[in-house]
């Protein structure tokens, strides 16, 4: 594995693996509390025939926290903005992307704003917007948010521990304990920023831009983007497919590896997709 160390991909801790470099690229961004080893039950299996690009968001994992500006990274753009920053620095056109809750819209507004640069869109546990609002159910109450906001911000190793469970599914502690853990290895300033523009943003009106072909994974048993988010993006995405694996929580690369590969596997193989048969 080598690293790059050009300004954008430095500033991104970007790992490349696999093929040569002539060959398709596939690029993973991981969610909120989280970095580029969260793919460590996906990637490898990708590496004898793309190449295989891993990032961490500005401001966490080993990224140049730093470049972290929280003016900037007010919103989804500038980290759409930063994805891009990696692929022109790598020539990378045609990729195919995988993003995991919100890095998933920030591959949506990537692939909107610069189609060529994204061939196909995988989408785990995605979510437009986390608050419900009139004809959307989003998953959470306004106070909700606000309650979890301020949880985050008056003890944030207690709120660590306390979300962990939620998105991995209780039945997976080793799981719970590595997301906790991660999530306390996180610049906590930066990880409430990041938090407030994530359960703040709603990217609903952007949705019918993407023309890009999308494959939505949303876990079963997920508080976080329950199954009629999946629902409504896969109806407001022209080119979507809806998946659902079954899984708690919110992590299924992680909880459910096999069945997910599974499904990106089968979307990526052939032009006409349709969900494999158990």
């Amino acid at each position: 594995m080598i690293t790059k160390n050009s300004s954008a991909c430095r500033r991104s801790n970007v790992t490349i693996s696999g093929a040569n470099p002539a060959a398709s690229s596939i690029v993973f961004l991981h969610g909120l509390g989280a970095d580029q080893s969260t793919w460590r039950l996906l990637a490898p299996a990708f590496e004898d025939r793309y190449r295989v690009v891993l990032l961490d968001l500005v401001g966490a994992g080993q990224s140049d926290a730093a470049a972290y500006d929280y003016v900037r990274h007010g919103s989804l753009a500038a980290h759409a903005d930063d994805l891009l920053a990696v692929l022109h620095e790598l020539d990378l056109h045609n990729v195919v992307f995988v993003g995991h809750s919100i890095s998933s819209m920030i591959g949506v507004l990537a692939a909107i704003k610069e189609p060529a640069r994204f061939g196909k869109l995988v989408l785990l546990a995605p979510s437009p917007r986390f608050i419900n609002a009139e004809g959307y159910a989003g998953g959470f109450a306004q106070k909700d948010i606000d309650e979890l906001l301020a949880a985050m911000e008056n003890n944030y190793a207690g709120w660590s521990q306390g979300i962990a469970p939620v998105m991995m599914g209780p039945e997976r502690p080793e799981l719970v304990m590595e997301l906790t853990n991660s999530f306390m290895q996180t610049n906590p300033a930066i990880a409430q920023h990041f938090a407030r523009v994530t359960f703040f943003s709603d990217h609903r009106a952007e949705l019918p831009l993407l023309t890009t072909p999308t494959l939505i994974l949303q876990c079963a048993h997920d508080v976080i983007a329950p199954l009629a988010v999946g629902t409504y993006l896969n109806e407001n995405l022209m080119d979507s497919l809806l998946v659902v694996i079954d899984t708690p929580g919110h992590c299924a690369h992680l909880t459910a590896p096999a069945e997910t590969l599974r499904e990106m596997e089968y979307f990526l193989s052939i032009p006409q997709y349709s969900p494999s048969v158990n």
